[in-house]
């Protein structure tokens, strides 16, 4: 006989963490580490995450659902203002906020003054906690890291002012401490072995757009999206076939994405390929082109095709 009692497990911290800030804050490069696994695209530049992206954390004792969201900032363009959406509405949804601030370098007074303010007025009026992360604490001369923490906790009614660095990884047991802290007892909201609910196909599109960020120059990663046309696993095979197209919003951005010769565009190929053959776990075949639609940015209609 069956015991339903049998598929009861015992109630764990559980619950939703958006980690949110400024862009090129170092939210990605958090996610990625607590994950163990890359799940978000990362590179130098700011606004490098557009999408909301999930990440689950698993343990024996807890599950934590993490949000990555693209960077709060003013936003003009209606691709900016979605991505600032985005990240807005994630602070409704979840149990605990995460606010990461980059504090490797230093700020005239006046704008810091003006980031502080800004960062307030994003958090005035949440509901669920909030601990302040200071990331890239190992950039920071140590003598100005007690007195930047007493600062910040004088700002805001934190949960915690905690000193990170999301690339080394030092911090990140008690941020996690800190958030099981604030976590509810319940479920786990997804299995155990389940990393995040993107898609295959999603992933593989923003691995493409990360390596166009990395390898153009500072104005084509912003006017660059990437759709998948097909995605096609051959089992007998063992290989992934996908076709994808990079968007450009101009004519002139064209012949610097594919190169002298196409060898940008294989560059960028190549890099995107070894990281998706990593991430499915077998080899893939990856053919791009290059299109443009002039001002996708500006196109309601396209950004939602895109997901926005």
């Amino acid at each position: 006989m069956i015991d339903i009692n049998d598929f009861l497990s015992e109630p764990i911290r559980s619950g939703m963490v958006a980690i949110v800030g400024p862009p090129n804050a170092g939210k990605s490069t958090l996610m990625n580490y607590l994950l163990g696994q890359k799940i978000s695209i990362v590179s130098h530049k700011p606004q490098t995450t557009r999408n909301r992206i999930l990440g689950v954390v698993n343990d024996d004792k807890y599950q934590i659902v993490l949000l990555d969201t693209p960077g709060l900032h003013k936003a003009r363009q209606p691709l900016n203002r979605e991505m600032v959406r985005i990240a807005m509405e994630s602070l409704n949804e979840v149990d605990v906020i995460v606010y990461m601030i980059d504090v490797s370098l230093p700020l005239p007074e006046k704008v810091e003054q003006e980031k502080n303010k800004e960062m307030m007025e994003q958090m005035e009026g949440v509901a669920a906690p909030v601990i302040l992360v200071l990331n890239k604490v190992d950039l920071l001369e140590k003598e100005r890291l007690l007195p930047m923490m007493k600062r910040y906790s004088e700002l805001f009614p934190f949960h915690g002012v905690l000193p990170l660095s999301a690339l080394t990884g030092e911090g990140t047991e008690v941020v996690v401490e800190e958030l099981l802290k604030l976590l509810p007892l319940g479920p786990r909201y997804f299995p155990e072995d389940v990393p995040t609910d993107a898609s295959e196909r999603f992933l593989a599109a923003e691995i493409v757009r990360e390596k166009v960020f990395i390898l153009t120059g500072q104005e084509i990663p912003y006017s660059t999206a990437v759709t998948i046309e097909s995605f096609q696993d051959d089992e007998t095979k063992k290989m992934t076939t996908i076709h994808a197209t990079i968007v450009l919003e101009r004519n002139s951005q064209k012949g610097i994405v594919i190169g002298k010769g196409g060898k940008k565009l294989k560059s960028i190929g190549t890099a995107a390929r070894k990281d998706i053959e990593k991430m499915l776990g077998q080899k893939v075949l990856l053919k791009l082109w290059v299109k443009v639609r002039k001002d996708w940015s500006k196109d309601e209609r396209f950004l939602k095709e895109l997901g926005f």
